[in-house]
């Protein structure tokens, strides 16, 4: 049963994924990386292939704009437009490159990032900060294209120069906004149709809206340190989840 229109979703599974938004949101926010990740394995399990990206990243700008709007004033705005130009420029390179690249190459490169830039934050203040930022901003969109949540590239970036949590969870939803506007404008190009999955994503939005609001209530209540830990520690697991599926793609594991 098509539930509301929505491609091979009843209702059981329309209510889960609505779940799954407001439950990926809410970590997302409260670990400050993440739940874009886990949203992507979660829809992965029972939506096609063909939709999953677009859809996810629809999702996902819902999510992050609501972020930024709900935590607007603790968004370091300088990053902002040498993140966007270097989006731009990602989404478009990406649009002509979607076909040729294997994604178990991209997740190597992704989670390898990762890794250092989480275990050497120095390396993530390498340079002045509007060149940096604009090369992260294209890396973020140009990988996106092909592997969707790369916000778990963005947050150790952002933990490098945010003075605070929530200047971290602030700007992570800002900037990841960007990255799922061109990347949108990118599969546009690409003739990508969801049409039929604007009940879902619609829902999905508002849910994960939800989640940002109690998120950033828990936020308020955890100490910077604890905070720290938990980045760096989901970072980490996400990061190596990357690595292993990349070494399944080469068939190696």
């Amino acid at each position: 049963m098509d539930f509301l229109g929505t491609p091979d979703i009843g209702i059981g599974l329309f209510l889960g994924l609505t779940f799954a938004s407001f439950a990926t949101s809410f970590i997302g926010v409260f670990t400050g990386t993440a739940g874009g990740l886990m949203l992507l394995a979660l829809m992965a399990m029972v939506m096609p292939l063909s939709v999953l990206i677009p859809v996810h990243t629809v999702v996902q700008l819902g999510s992050g704009f609501t972020r930024s709007i709900i935590m607007w004033r603790f968004i370091m705005r300088a990053t902002l437009l040498p993140f966007g130009i270097g989006a731009a420029i990602g989404a478009y390179v990406g649009s002509k490159a979607f076909v040729s690249l294997p994604t178990h190459v991209l997740e190597a490169i992704l989670g390898t990032f990762i890794i250092i830039v989480t275990w050497m934050p120095k390396l993530g203040r390498i340079g002045a900060e509007r060149g940096r930022f604009l090369v992260l901003g294209f890396a973020a969109t140009f990988l996106g294209m092909f592997v969707s949540a790369t916000g778990t590239l963005v947050a150790p970036f952002v933990a490098s120069v945010a003075p605070d949590r929530r200047n971290h969870a602030a700007t992570v939803g800002a900037l990841m906004s960007m990255v799922h506007i061109a990347k949108m404008v990118g599969f546009a190009v690409l003739g990508f149709a969801i049409a039929s999955y604007i009940p879902l994503m619609a829902v999905m939005i508002v849910a994960g809206a939800a989640g940002n609001w109690i998120g950033e209530e828990a936020l308020h209540r955890t100490s910077e340190q604890r905070f720290r830990i938990i980045l760096q520690s989901v970072l980490t697991l996400m990061a190596l989840r990357l690595l292993w599926d990349a070494l399944r793609g080469w068939g190696i594991v």
